[in-house]
């Protein structure tokens, strides 16, 4: 009689699942000295200083965009805020905010261009949203933005990476629509300029902090 095979365990087949089963190692040391886990985040692990010096020093565009400086994430964020408000003049502080930190996941994530997201697929899209609802409650949003403040926002992403495209990227206005398939038209009364580092850091901070002051002033009222 042969002996009985042990019971193979379980797949694991979920996407969240799977993360779950790496949690316990998958954690980064930041110089704020906070240790947050990049699939399991907790808010309370979770810094401005750290998020503007990371987007700061993420390039857009794998970094290939013209200047001596590359086209940061955090000078990305900051256009998308200009946009927003463009697009709705009199949009509320938070709804400001909640532009300020759309891509703040890539302060540990890195930008990857959309072609790469596709291959990798909803392992890393689940990352995203994880640190991007943990980012969203640590400043005092919801961890999940109404429709409408969604689709605005995605709306503004969208000028602000067709402008980069004809701007700094190489890309003209009509590749724009039939390369990389954005729905939106780049600006043509703004020019783009690629900050060093330590610049683009402290304007992204500068701008999180008046943001900040509106938030806690629109509450009073």
């Amino acid at each position: 009689m042969k002996a009985a095979k042990p019971a193979a365990k379980p797949a694991v087949s979920s996407v969240s699942g799977k993360l779950q089963a790496h949690a316990p190692r998958t954690w980064q040391r930041m110089l704020s000295g906070r240790r947050l886990n990049l699939i399991d985040p907790s808010p309370l692990d979770i810094e401005i200083a750290d998020i503007a010096l990371g987007l700061s020093r993420n390039t857009r565009w794998n970094g290939q965009t013209q200047g001596s400086h590359g086209w940061s994430v955090a000078q990305h964020s900051d256009l998308v805020v200009d946009i927003v408000r463009r697009l709705k003049p009199r949009a509320t502080a938070r709804l400001l905010m909640a532009a300020k930190l759309h891509d703040a996941s890539e302060y540990v994530t890195h930008d990857l261009i959309t072609p790469f997201k596709a291959v990798i697929g909803d392992v890393f899209k689940e990352v995203e949203n994880r640190l991007t609802r943990a980012i969203y409650v640590r400043f005092g949003l919801a961890p999940v933005l109404a429709p409408a403040d969604k689709a605005l926002i995605k709306k503004a992403d969208l000028i602000a990476a067709a402008t980069e495209a004809v701007q700094l990227a190489g890309f003209t206005a009509a590749e724009c629509r039939t390369v990389l398939d954005f729905t939106e038209k780049p600006l043509k009364d703004v020019t783009l300029v690629p900050l060093p580092v330590v610049e683009a850091e402290k304007r992204f901070l500068e701008g999180f902090r008046q943001l900040e002051k509106a938030i806690a002033l629109q509450e009073q009222k």
